[in-house]
């Protein structure tokens, strides 16, 4: 019988410990906490909205340091935007489209094992292992691509909480491509979509960043930042693109309103995934509820 659930937790004294990651098992999916407070819910099994736009595999809600919600799920405006995302528009085998995973046409994602372990610092990691399929290749009765990501959850200090994301994707398919848009964005690879409040603002190694139509670059993070906590208050995101990452730094696609926001890899160009040569995708987020200076999320950054 296949193993669908693996759960490992090391156990310590509480006299070791002041706080811990935890993971809590919830309605398709897993709830991430510190303490009594909620970090963010991963969702594992498919779910839609009356039966379209299915998704899995992805963060939502994201929560700030005071409990608020801070990502969208099934927007109004882009019913596909979904939480913290990583997809692309294009997916093809030898040169023939076999899905849209960014408009969730033809794509499936089949979540088989995911781990979840505490780490001795009071950290925690959660491991997934992903099939992507499709009914246009091999009827959808194989998948044409393995994906292995790593969520490092890292207990919060003073006004900051830090998520690292791995995403490594392996090609199970011969002459297998993926890319962004087909127009003059590109946009495809990780994204968050927020709630956007009026006075929200972009910055970061560019200080404070302008978003245009186009992809934008301003290096490798962007704090995107306003009155999205509780009564208006300030909160904000920090997202920042690993030096490892090909194409670094990273464009970025920006949007004030009614978008998800995106670093942008590879862009409409698909690039090929061999057989045996994985691509590994690393990328991090901040949530903070102070105003963070470049100089200390860059330090952040250095940390991965």
């Amino acid at each position: 019988m296949q193993k669908t659930f693996l759960f490992l937790a090391l156990l310590f004294s509480s006299s070791f410990l002041s706080a811990q990651i935890s993971m809590v098992i919830g309605d398709g999916g897993f709830l991430f906490k510190e303490g009594s407070d909620s970090i963010c819910f991963y969702q594992r099994l498919p779910k839609s909205l009356d039966g379209k736009y299915s998704r899995n595999n992805y963060i939502h809600p994201l929560y700030g340091l005071d409990g608020t919600v801070l990502t969208e799920d099934f927007p109004d405006d882009h019913l596909h935007h979904r939480g913290i995302f990583w997809s692309w528009h294009q997916i093809l085998i030898d040169g023939q489209r076999v899905g849209d995973p960014w408009m969730l046409e033809n794509f499936k994602q089949n979540v088989k094992n995911v781990q979840f372990e505490q780490l001795r610092e009071g950290d925690a990691t959660f491991q997934t292992e992903v099939y992507w399929m499709s009914p246009l290749y091999k009827n959808g009765k194989e998948a044409y691509l393995k994906e292995n990501t790593t969520i490092h959850f890292f207990l919060k200090e003073k006004n900051l909480r830090r998520i690292d994301f791995e995403i490594t994707l392996s090609a199970l398919a011969d002459k297998l491509q993926i890319g962004g848009s087909e127009d003059e964005k590109g946009y495809g690879g990780f994204s968050i979509r927020l709630k956007l409040p009026e006075d929200v603002a972009f910055r970061c190694e560019a200080d404070l960043v302008t978003p245009d139509v186009t992809a934008v670059n301003v290096g490798a993070c962007v704090d995107i930042s306003g009155s999205m906590g509780k009564n208006n208050s300030y909160s904000g995101v920090a997202v920042l693109c690993d030096e490892t990452n090909p194409g670094f730094p990273q464009p970025w696609i920006l949007r004030k309103e009614k978008s998800m926001q995106n670093v942008v890899y590879p862009g409409k160009t698909p690039v090929n995934l061999l057989v045996g040569e994985p691509l590994v995708l690393k990328y991090s987020i901040l949530i903070h509820d102070k105003e963070i200076s470049k100089r200390a999320i860059l330090k952040e950054g250095k940390k991965q």
